[in-house]
C-alpha cells in the first residue's frame, strides 16, 4: 500500500507544479489593447466551442454509462455491489475533458503573453510558450495517474478501472476529431481564399478566417491532442496492470498490490518527477537560430529520459528486483526516444526529404504532393522497425506484461513530451497576434522561429503519439485475449498451454482480420471528407465577405471573423459523430456477430494497418507544411512565386492528414481495443451469431 501513496504523492505534486505554472503564465504581460482584443476573440471562440463539444458528447456519455451500469449487474459480475464499470467510465471521461479544458484554457491565455514577450526577446517568448505546454503536459499525467490509482484502490478490480480508459479513449476520439475537423477546416479554407487566390500574407488581419484558424490551433493541436496522450498514458497503465492482474502470482492469491501491479503504476509516477525536473533544462540564448532552439527542447527531454531510467534502476531495486523489467522499461523509451529523431529527420526542413519536397514546387502541385506521399511512406520504416525491435525484447523480457510496460516506459516522460508539442499552437496564436496588430517586423521574426520549431515538435509529438499507441493497442490486445480465454498467460507472462487462439486460417477470424485492416481506411476517408466539406463552407464565406464587405481589401474594415467561427464549430460537431460511432460499434459489432477470436482477428488488422498509415499520414503533411516554409525563407523564388504557390496547395492537402485523420487513428487503434477489453465477459457469455 506505501507504493501506491507513493504513486498517488506523485499525482498531486503533478497537478500542483501545474498550478503554479499556470499562474505564473496568467500573470505575465498581455501587450497592447489591439493584442488584447484578437486574444479575446482567440479565446472566446475556442470555449465556445469546447463547451458546445462537451455537452453534445453528454447523450452518449449517458447511453454508454446506463449499457455498462446494466452489464455490471448481468454479465461483468465484480461481486462489488456497485456499478464499477460505470462509474469508472463516467470518471475516465469526466477527466479526459477536464484534461484538455485545462490545457487550453491555459493554452489561449498565453498566445498573447508569448506574443507580448517576443517584444522583449526570444528567450522570454519561449519560456512563456513551453511553460504552458508544460501545464498541458503535466496536468494530463498527474490526472490520469491519480485517476487511475484512485479507482484501483477502491475496485481493486482492474477490469472494472478498464471502464475509465474507455471513456477517455471515447471523449478523445471526438475531440480529436471534432477538433480536427475545425482546425483543418478553418486552416484550409483561410488558405486557399487568402494566401492562393487573394495573395495576401499567412495570419492577415482582412482574412475572415484568421480567428478561426487560430481558434483551431487550441481546440485541435491542444484540448485534442492532450486527450489523446491523456488516454494512451491511462491505456498502457491499465493494460499493464491488467495483464499482472492474470499472472498465476496473483491468481494465487498475492493480493490486488503485488507488485507487478503496482509496479506500472510507480514507473509513471518516477516519470512525472522526471518530466518536471526535465522542463528546468529548457533555455535558448537571445540569439538562438532553429537548431539551437530545437536542441533547447531536446535537452529538456533527453534529461528526463535519463532520469527516469536512473529512477527505473531505483524502483528494480527497492521494489522487485527484476531487471528484466527494467530492460523493458528502457526498450519502450529508447523506441520513443527513436521514433520522434525518426520524424523530426522525414519532417523537418534541415534535412533532405523535405527539401525534396521543397524542390519539387518547381515544377507544380502535383510533384509537390507526390514527393510528400512518397517521403511519408519511407518514414514507416524506422518506427516500424523500432517497434518491432521494442516488442521482441519486451516479450523475451517478461512476455506479454514486458510489452505493456514497454508502453508505459514510452510514455512516463509525457509530461515534457506534450509540453514540447502543446507548445507550438501557443507559438503559432503568437506569430498571428503579431501578424494582426502589426507589431514590430523583428517580433514576428521571433514567433515565426518558435512556430517553425513547434512545427518540428508537433510532427515528432505525433510520431511519438502513434508509437505509444502501437504498444498500448497491443497491450490491449493481449488483455483482452486474456480476458476472453483466447490465450492463457504463465507467471513470467508469455503464451502457455489453454486457450482456444487465434488462428489467421479460420475463415471468420480471417474475416475480422481484413475488415480491421479497412477500418483505418473508412476512418481516415470519412475524417478527410469532412474537413473537405467544413473547408468549403469557409471558403464560400471569405470569399462572400472579400466580395461583400466594403474596404475590407483596403483595410479599412473589420471581416466577421465570428461567422467562420461558427461555420467551423457546426460542422465539426456535426461531421464528427459518424467516425466516432464507427469506433466503438465496429469492435462491439464483430464480437457479437463473429466471436471473440474474429474480434482478436480485428485488432490485429486495424493495429497493422492503423500503425502504418497514421505514420504515413502524419509524416507526409509535416512535411508539405515545412516544405511550404523553407520556400517561404527565399528558396526557389520565396514568397509569391509560382514555387510558393503549388507548395501552399501541397500544405492544404498535408493539413487533414496531419492534423486530423492521422493523429485521430491512434485513439481508434486504443478505443476498439479497450471497448473490446471491457466487453469480452459479455462476448464470452453470449454465443456468437455466424459459426462455422
Amino acid at each position: 500500500m506505501e507504493s501506491i501513496i507513493v504513486a498517488l504523492a506523485a499525482g498531486v505534486i503533478a497537478l500542483v507544479f501545474a498550478a503554479i505554472i499556470a499562474y505564473r503564465v496568467i500573470g505575465a504581460d498581455r501587450g497592447n489593447e489591439t493584442m488584447i482584443e484578437i486574444g479575446d476573440a482567440i479565446r472566446t471562440g475556442a470555449s465556445a466551442f469546447l463547451r458546445r463539444e462537451y455537452l453534445s458528447l453528454v447523450p452518449f456519455v449517458v447511453v454508454v454509462a446506463i449499457v455498462l451500469g446494466v452489464m455490471d449487474y448481468t454479465v461483468f459480475k465484480h461481486n462489488l455491489g456497485i456499478p464499477a464499470t460505470a462509474i469508472s467510465y463516467l470518471v475516465g471521461a469526466i477527466c479526459s475533458g477536464l484534461a484538455g479544458f485545462i490545457g487550453m484554457n491555459v493554452a489561449v491565455r498565453a498566445n498573447i503573453r508569448t506574443a507580448a514577450a517576443a517584444m522583449i526577446g526570444l528567450n522570454p517568448a519561449l519560456r512563456i510558450a513551453f511553460s504552458s505546454g508544460t501545464v498541458m503536459g503535466v496536468t494530463v499525467v498527474g490526472i490520469g495517474l491519480l485517476g487511475v490509482t484512485i479507482l484501483y484502490v477502491i475496485f481493486q478490480d482492474i477490469s472494472a478501472v478498464a471502464g475509465f480508459g474507455f471513456g477517455a479513449s471515447s471523449i478523445a476520439l471526438f475531440a480529436r476529431v471534432g477538433g480536427g475537423i475545425f482546425t483543418k477546416a478553418a486552416d484550409v479554407g483561410s488558405d486557399l481564399v487568402g494566401k492562393v487566390e487573394a495573395g495576401i500574407p499567412e495570419d492577415d488581419p482582412r482574412n475572415p478566417g484568421v480567428i478561426a484558424d487560430n481558434v483551431g490551433d487550441n481546440v485541435g493541436d491542444v484540448a485534442g491532442m492532450g486527450a489523446d496522450l491523456f488516454e494512451s498514458y491511462v491505456g498502457s497503465i491499465i493494460s499493464a496492470v491488467a495483464l499482472a492482474a492474470s499472472a498465476v502470482a496473483l491468481a494465487a492469491g498475492a493480493g490486488a498490490f503485488h507488485s507487478q501491479a503496482v509496479f506500472p503504476m510507480l514507473l509513471a509516477g518516477a516519470g512525472i518527477i522526471a518530466a518536471i525536473l526535465g522542463t528546468f533544462v529548457v533555455r535558448s540564448g537571445e540569439q538562438a537560430n532553429f537548431e539551437r532552439l530545437l536542441w533547447a527542447l531536446r535537452y529538456g527531454i533527453f534529461a528526463a529520459g535519463a532520469l527516469l531510467i536512473i529512477f527505473a534502476a531505483i524502483l528494480t531495486i527497492t521494489l522487485t528486483h527484476n531487471w528484466y523489467w527494467f530492460g523493458c522499461v528502457v526498450s519502450g523509451l529508447v523506441a520513443g526516444t527513436i521514433i520522434g529523431l525518426a520524424t523530426e529527420y522525414y519532417t523537418s526542413y534541415s534535412y533532405s526529404p523535405t527539401r525534396r519536397v521543397s524542390a519539387a514546387s518547381e515544377t507544380g502541385a502535383a510533384t509537390v504532393i507526390i514527393q510528400g506521399i512518397a517521403s511519408g511512406m519511407l518514414s514507416t520504416l524506422i518506427p516500424v522497425f523500432c517497434v518491432s525491435v521494442a516488442i521482441l525484447l519486451a516479450y523475451w523480457f517478461a512476455g506479454f506484461y514486458g510489452i505493456a510496460l514497454a508502453g508505459v516506459g514510452l510514455l512516463s516522460t509525457l509530461g515534457i513530451t506534450l509540453a514540447t508539442d502543446a507548445y507550438g499552437p501557443v507559438a503559432d496564436n503568437a506569430g498571428g497576434i503579431a501578424e494582426q496588430a502589426n507589431l514590430d517586423p523583428q517580433v514576428r521574426e521571433r514567433t515565426d522561429a518558435l512556430d517553425a520549431l513547434g512545427n518540428t515538435t508537433a510532427a515528432t509529438g505525433k510520431g511519438f503519439a502513434i508509437g505509444s499507441a502501437a504498444l498500448t493497442a497491443l497491450a490491449l490486445l493481449a488483455a483482452f485475449s486474456v480476458s476472453a480465454g483466447l490465450i492463457t498467460l504463465g507467471p513470467d507472462g508469455r503464451l502457455s498451454e489453454g486457450g482456444t487462439g487465434i488462428n489467421l486460417l479460420q475463415p471468420q477470424i480471417l474475416v475480422g482480420l481484413i475488415i480491421g485492416a479497412m477500418l483505418p481506411f473508412i476512418f481516415s476517408a470519412l475524417t478527410m471528407q469532412a474537413v473537405g466539406r467544413a473547408a468549403q463552407g469557409i471558403v464560400d464565406e471569405v470569399r462572400r465577405q472579400f466580395r461583400e464587405i466594403p474596404g475590407l481589401m483596403e483595410g479599412t474594415a473589420k471581416p466577421d471573423s465570428a461567422r467562420c467561427v461558427d461555420i467551423s464549430t457546426r460542422s465539426a460537431l456535426r461531421e464528427m459523430i459518424v467516425p466516432g460511432l464507427m469506433a466503438v460499434i465496429a469492435p462491439i459489432a464483430t464480437g457479437f456477430i463473429l466471436g471473440e477470436a474474429a474480434l482478436g482477428g480485428l485488432l490485429i488488422g486495424s493495429v497493422s494497418a492503423g500503425f502504418m498509415l497514421a505514420i504515413m499520414m502524419a509524416s507526409a503533411g509535416g512535411s508539405w507544411d515545412n516544405a511550404k516554409k523553407y520556400v517561404e525563407l527565399g528558396n526557389f523564388g520565396g514568397k509569391g512565386s509560382d514555387a510558393h504557390k503549388a507548395a501552399v496547395e501541397g500544405d492544404v492537402v498535408g493539413d487533414p492528414f496531419k492534423d486530423t485523420s492521422g493523429p485521430s487513428l491512434n485513439i481508434l487503434l486504443k478505443l476498439m481495443a479497450i471497448v473490446s477489453l471491457v466487453f469480452a465477459p459479455a462476448f464470452v457469455a453470449v454465443p456468437s451469431l455466424i459459426k462455422l
